[in-house]
């Protein structure tokens, strides 16, 4: 029988990408989703292929009932609340999914005596306010959050970290700094910036490019050579070990400035501009976010494969197609 392999937040844009690579992989895919709640824009090209399961993950019974009908072999936790600004209106509600919904899946597989390894997928930026004295990060790097996401996903992280400690659970913990690619909502800054361009280009929107904070530096990872190192990290990976993730190579390290201009440059039309607005800046800045990845690489002998303009060409690429059959 093939191997059963359950993904929250499937419908998302990770988990989207995850189980476009686990059906490749011919395994037996289950996805759960809030039968009120989630969108199926992202899944529609496999929905078929994969078995629904409704399950509210803040609700305690539902993730229990869930393990208990799915009995998992392996487990990619990717639901969560993931978009940084609205977690200071919103710092129980991020909690709640991001943290109690973790504790609730950890706590119905202790129950449920599951053996399977129980993929986090962490962010770099629970390392938060990082000077550049510092950097590289690496997995001793001291954690100073700076927003309530990511002072979530720290809980997140430390909880699987007990319950592989206290009951011997095979939680696999990993932390992945800044990933891109088609599907990611435009409310993060990549695919923001490329809205706009592709909106422009379809004489839809205006040169005039509205954007948030341009200078904090990042090492970006295509979406892609992301879920493949998720895949491999529960196969080689130890258990309770913390991993960062991550392409660090210099041609993938940039700001946003440089992401927004690389764009522009791609675009088919000329004559944009852009200009600081006040309600896309966050209270706190997060300047530095360029990882250390050689211990994951050494385990799981993984390389980045997608090029830093390809991730970029790939989002734009996706706008477009969106704009012009008017999905966006």
């Amino acid at each position: 029988m093939a191997e059963r392999v359950l993904i929250t937040g499937i419908t998302g844009f990770v988990g989207s990408h995850l189980a476009d690579y686990a059906l490749s992989r011919g395994v037996e895919v289950y996805g759960v989703q809030r039968w009120h709640l989630s969108r199926r824009d992202n899944v529609r090209h496999f929905q078929d292929q994969v078995s629904w399961v409704d399950c509210d993950i803040t609700d305690p019974i539902a993730a229990r009932e869930m393990l208990d009908k799915v009995a998992p072999e392996r487990i990619f936790h990717c639901a969560a609340e993931s978009f940084v600004s609205p977690s200071w209106q919103n710092p129980t509600r991020y909690m709640n999914v991001n943290y109690n919904g973790t504790l609730n899946i950890l706590d119905a597989m202790k129950q449920a005596g599951s053996t399977a390894p129980f993929h986090i997928p962490g962010s770099g930026e629970e390392y938060g306010e990082i000077r550049p004295e510092e950097l590289p990060i690496t997995e001793e790097t001291v954690l100073r959050p700076v927003n309530p996401y990511a002072v979530s996903k720290v809980a997140q992280d430390l909880i699987g970290y007990v319950y592989h400690k206290s009951y011997g659970l095979n939680v696999i913990r990993t932390r992945t700094f800044n990933h891109e690619g088609p599907r990611r909502q435009k409310v993060f800054g990549i695919p923001w910036y490329a809205y706009q361009i592709a909106r422009a280009e379809a004489g839809k929107g205006p040169r005039e490019l509205r954007v948030g904070h341009l200078d904090d530096r990042r090492n970006f990872t295509h979406v892609r050579d992301i879920v493949e190192a998720y895949w491999l990290a529960t196969e080689h990976c130890l258990p309770g070990e913390l991993y960062l993730i991550g392409a660090e190579a210099e041609s993938h390290v940039h700001t946003f400035r440089d992401c927004l201009d690389q764009l522009i440059d791609m675009s088919n039309e000329s004559g944009f501009s852009y200009e600081t607005v006040a309600e896309f800046v966050r209270p706190t800045q997060v300047p530095y976010l360029i990882a250390d990845t050689a211990k994951f690489r050494a385990v799981c002998d993984w390389q980045p494969k997608v090029a830093f303009e390809q991730i970029l060409s790939d989002t734009l690429d996706y706008w477009r197609e969106k704009i012009a059959t008017n999905l966006d």
